[in-house]
């Protein structure tokens, strides 16, 4: 009798109504792989990660363009500003949205969040897509005379075609996410989750407007402080600082690629640019889906993202010698070494990611990504400034007996580096309890 009664006293409770419990019930009906929903979460993230992405094969050559550097060897450090201002605007408002989403649902956070891409302009994808777009379709007149010429609008504002394209793109995603699923739970969230038939037959007295005395009890208690978890602070400290290391390459990278071979530089153009950033976006895609999953479940998040740190530093310190080679050595080399600080990059920050994510409830895992995406973007925005001016001056110094031009850019990259993976060790990096 007892057997036949157990599984009664427990079971799921839902509230009709409420988006969270709908999306809950269709999770348990299905056993399958959601695909539509990945789909879902995969154009939308490729949506946000085309703007900033497609900024850097032609930053450089905008930025001469404009012709607001003096001399050449001063164009890193106006482009550095450009990029920061993009990671400056998302610092000011991460936060805000955190709390909005898990206060009123993530849905109406993300189509607001896709309609001012359409109107300002699975990040794999993005990597892969945004860096073509910039490259392929940046200065149409020169590149595709045939179709652009120099008097057309595309002429007149050749760097204006990559943003149309992208803004077009989030038109289009805009109008799908209307059928994204909300998945939070409107309703007291104390409620949900395991509950037995004896708790949902006490009777509770109610007010006229339907609250009972166990809501009240529920919305006493109070949400833990985010700012006092430090298993998410911990994580949030060594994700900044993997991120200003990251967006600084990222910038460094374009402005070192296409400078002149006399500055210690590769000679590119911004289509190469282009093509190295897409091919390298398409390699992290592979690695992302095939190879990752195994590494994680093998050496665990912590583990994997210390080992893609120490690999990184004698990566990174190669990249002046590059400048040495020309030709198909040269491409080979270049692309080779583009993918692999970029799978080593997504290992660090996939295992973060982890980190942060177990170290919350769900309840609170849309203030917690605000709290990371805002101090993130803070150092992402300090990094293309900083990046640009350090290698402004790096430019300036080719004759220098200490690490001569770029060879002190990447020296710099690689010190960043050392502190994110020094900080990765207890004390100071708490993982989660299980």
């Amino acid at each position: 009798m007892a057997e036949n009664t157990e599984p009664l006293l427990k079971r799921k409770v839902y509230f009709d109504g409420c988006p969270g419990c709908k999306q809950d019930r269709r999770k348990e009906a299905s056993s399958g792989i959601p695909y539509k929903e990945f789909f879902y979460v995969w154009i939308i993230t490729l949506c946000t990660a085309l703007p900033i992405s497609s900024l850097f094969p032609f930053i450089y050559f905008m930025i001469r363009d404009l012709h607001v550097a003096k001399r050449e060897e001063d164009i890193g450090f106006y482009a550095g500003f450009v990029g920061a201002s993009f990671m400056f605007g998302r610092a000011l408002t991460s936060l805000f949205w955190g709390v909005v989403a898990d206060r009123y649902g993530r849905k109406p956070v993300i189509l607001l969040g896709i309609f001012s891409v359409s109107v300002t302009t699975a990040w794999s994808i993005g990597l892969i897509v945004g860096p073509a777009l910039g490259g392929f379709f940046a200065q149409p007149a020169e590149k595709y005379p045939e179709i652009f010429s120099q008097d057309s609008f595309f002429g007149r504002f050749p760097y204006f075609l990559p943003c149309l394209c992208i803004s077009l793109f989030a038109v289009c995603v805009l109008i799908g996410s209307l059928w994204l699923p909300e998945t939070l739970h409107k309703h007291d969230s104390k409620k949900m989750g395991e509950t037995t038939i004896e708790d949902v037959e006490t009777p509770y007295s109610s007010d006229s407007k339907g609250h009972t005395d166990k809501d009240e009890e529920s919305d006493t208690q109070p949400k833990a402080n985010l700012f006092r978890n430090w298993p998410l602070m911990s994580s949030v400290v060594v994700y900044c600082i993997f991120s200003l290391h990251d967006m600084a390459y990222t910038e460094i990278f374009s402005l070192w690629a296409v400078s002149d071979k006399s500055y210690g530089g590769l000679s590119f153009s911004s289509q190469d640019v282009g093509e190295v950033l897409s091919i390298s976006g398409f390699g992290l895609l592979v690695f992302q889906i095939l190879l990752y999953p195994r590494i994680e479940k093998l050496l665990g998040p912590v583990s994997s993202l210390r080992v893609a740190s120490v690999l990184t530093i004698p990566l990174l310190a190669a990249y002046p010698f590059m400048s040495k080679l020309s030709g198909l050595q040269l491409t080979l080399i270049v692309n080779c070494a583009s993918l692999l600080k970029n799978v080593l990059s997504v290992m660090i920050v996939i295992g973060l990611f982890i980190l942060q994510n177990n170290a919350v409830s769900q309840e609170q895992r849309g203030a917690a990504n605000g709290i990371a995406m805002t101090a993130m973007s803070f150092f992402k925005a300090i990094a293309p400034a900083a990046g640009g001016a350090i290698f402004s001056w790096a430019q300036k110094r080719q004759h220098a007996s200490f690490f001569p031009g770029d060879q002190m850019v990447f020296f710099i990259l690689n010190m960043v580096e050392l502190m994110g993976l020094l900080f990765s060790f207890k004390p100071f990096l708490i993982q989660p309890s299980k």
